[in-house]
């Protein structure tokens, strides 16, 4: 409790500001990709519309080994992210453990100002946060593209009526795209991560990566070259 109440003194207006910034901005941007699927054609609208096809051609093959191993392989890049993060929030956890040393760093980079230690234990607790909740993410990812292996092997026989195959099929579309939302909410963190590590140098600086992590995420799911080549 003594040390939160040092951390709210410490915290300067400028800090509030920055840090509800990055919060507003880290899930904000979240929310509107959730939402865009439904007006703009953004990657993740195209991304279903190929995911949809790929559901319809899976329920009427004589054979889903393909199926299955396109799943597998997107499983093993989940898995590869959820394991480095793992490691990640361990080194952080352990870095608490030399605060000292930490608190000197921080005090010697150019233009940092003032460090004291309550202030970089609520830096360091930030980027713990960020990374917890990646992990959070990337293991439901995981266990949802199970939910897909399962789907998978309980396909309809394509002897079945057309309705029944379809809607099978959008149901399919629909579980593999909450698994790779999942996903992807797991690696924007990620990029929202590396903006948080601009905090221990200077508020402005955590600022100006917050928003120039916005505008890199924008552009590479509306006005990447990959969106133009899936929407031509």
């Amino acid at each position: 409790m003594e040390t939160l109440r040092n951390i709210v003194l410490l915290v300067t207006p400028l800090d509030a500001l920055a840090l509800a910034l990055f919060v507003a901005a880290w899930f904000g941007y979240n929310i509107f990709c959730d939402r865009e699927m439904q007006s703009a054609r953004g990657l993740r609208l195209l991304l279903w519309e190929n995911r949809l096809e790929w559901a319809r051609q899976m329920v009427v093959r004589d054979q889903r080994l393909l199926d299955t191993a396109l799943i597998g392989h997107m499983m093993n890049g989940v898995s590869f992210y959820a394991n480095t993060t793992i490691y990640i929030v361990a080194a952080l956890i352990a870095t608490a453990g030399a605060l000292d040393s930490l608190v000197h760093f921080a005090s010697e980079m150019p233009f940092s100002g003032k460090q004291s230690k309550p202030l970089v234990q609520a830096k360091l607790l930030l980027l713990i946060t960020v990374f917890v909740f990646a992990y959070f993410k990337f293991t439901w990812a995981h266990r949802q593209y199970n939910m897909l292996l399962v789907l998978t092997g309980g396909a309809p026989d394509r002897t079945r009526p057309p309705d029944a195959l379809e809607a099978y099929a959008q149901k399919y579309a629909r579980v593999n795209t909450t698994a790779s939302d999942e996903f992807n909410r797991g690696i924007r963190s990620y990029y929202f991560g590396f903006a948080a590590l601009g905090w221990f140098m200077h508020t402005a600086l955590f600022v100006l990566l917050t928003l120039l992590v916005l505008l890199v995420l924008w552009r590479r799911d509306f006005r990447s070259k990959a969106v133009r080549i899936l929407a031509s």
